[in-house]
């Protein structure tokens, strides 16, 4: 019990005492010498049990604070002894879940329909042991959860935000109004306004479905072991990363796919600039002061740039004249190099073969400047027919996504880029 709580229980039985005392009219020497003692007693505990406040104050505050992130806490240990091996064996072989597996496997359950059995996205991060081209990936860092699940892919590292959604569509509101501040111009005189504050919405719906196939061989089920684990979630993760990716960045918004970043420039609605000239440090620049003058970026080192590896080697092997410095030197004075992400996959080249685009994306009060919606986990189904005859397990993961961009002002595009 605490301190102030044993204080106010004894402050209680002290005023019950003087009640009875005082009701005497006269009192004889006991009971005066019992209620000077309660009184003295009383004043002391009141002093008592404000210092006992203030010092359980923290001891509050950390409580608080532990059961407000206790259940994430649990969830996300659960989460971390999550065994893909058992979903696989239970699929195969119909061996019953147990343990964390199947704790979280119930969680998930309770949340949303699963034709197959779930599985959390956490769950497909790279953990300690497995090296990967950045050295090894501690899966217990606090990270957003995209880069949990793909810390390489590009949309992770141009700053894209996973929303996981249990239900339905999400609509995120964005202010749209400029609300500005004016000196009164005179003593009498009324400051600037009223401005309308206006907000607009991104939504993301559950209108597309990511799938992957993955056939296992009886060999592989019996030989591997505990590999097993390792190879199912490297094979569903790597997938997944470089058809997300594409997605994205490029998704044609037909055939089930999204309206990517880029190739749905005109849909989402942010600025483009056509260069028509060749790749050099000098567009991203100019670029990057539009971002800093519209107040969403305070420096070039808060832009990130999104181009095709064709760009790079072209600007690598322009030098400036009469100098060895090339116009990437100059580029990566401005924009650092862990700023610039090389991937074919997301900006793929246009038609004309020595053209290229370019994408710069800043984050602006913490807020994404690109949102990618998942709804619940991934649901892993079985097909037992279709390999039956030799013994193989073929399995099928789906998710669902949506893309959506968030303020028009964190985001721009560089079309016609000469790279040859």
């Amino acid at each position: 019990m605490l301190t102030s709580v044993k204080i106010q229980k004894r402050q209680s039985e002290i005023r019950q005492h003087l009640a009875a005392l005082v009701g005497k009219e006269k009192p004889d020497e006991t009971e005066q010498r019992s209620m000077t003692e309660l009184d003295t007693e009383y004043q002391t505990n009141e002093a008592r049990f404000r210092a006992a406040l203030i010092a359980e104050d923290t001891e509050r505050r950390e409580a608080g604070a532990s059961l407000e992130t206790r259940g994430d806490r649990e969830y996300s240990d659960l989460v971390n002894k999550f065994e893909m091996r058992q979903v696989v064996l239970a699929l195969d072989e119909g061996r019953v879940l147990d343990g964390a597996t199947a704790e979280v496997v119930q969680e998930l359950r309770s949340k949303g329909g699963y034709r197959g059995l779930p599985i959390p996205w956490a769950a497909l991060e790279r953990r300690v042991g497995e090296t990967i081209a950045s050295g090894i990936f501690d899966p217990k860092q606090v990270r957003p959860v995209i880069d949990r699940l793909f810390p390489d892919s590009a949309a992770a590292r141009m700053g894209a935000q996973m929303v996981n959604i249990d239900t339905g569509l999400v609509e995120y509101p964005l202010t749209t109004s400029s609300v500005s501040a004016g000196w009164a111009d005179g003593e009498t005189a009324n400051v600037a306004g009223p401005t309308v504050f206006a907000t607009t919405e991104r939504t993301l719906s559950p209108d597309h479905n990511l799938g992957i196939q993955v056939k296992i061989t009886r060999k592989s089920l019996k030989q591997s072991g505990d590999a097993l684990e390792q190879a199912v979630r490297r094979d569903i993760s790597g997938t997944m990363q470089a058809v997300l990716d594409t997605g994205v960045f490029n998704g044609t918004g037909a055939n089930g796919q999204p309206v990517g970043v880029i190739s749905g420039q005109g849909t989402h609605g942010y600025g483009t600039t056509a260069i028509s000239a060749d790749a050099s440090s000098s567009i991203f620049r100019t670029v990057a002061g539009t971002f800093m003058t519209a107040n969403s970026a305070n420096s070039p080192a808060d832009v990130k740039v999104l181009m095709h590896p064709a760009m790079w080697n072209f600007m690598d092997s322009e030098l400036v004249t009469g100098t060895a410095v090339s116009e990437w030197d100059r580029h990566v004075k401005n924009f650092p190099a862990q700023n610039n992400v090389l991937s074919s996959q997301a900006t793929l080249t246009s038609a004309t073969p020595d053209t290229s685009v370019a994408l710069l994306a800043t984050s602006a009060g913490g807020v994404a400047p690109i949102w990618i919606g998942s709804w619940g986990g991934i649901d892993l189904i079985r097909d037992p027919y279709s390999d039956a005859q030799s013994g193989m397990l073929r399995l099928t993961a789906i998710a669902t996504f949506d893309v959506a961009v968030s303020r028009l002002a964190q985001l721009h595009l560089l079309t016609a880029i000469n790279v040859e």
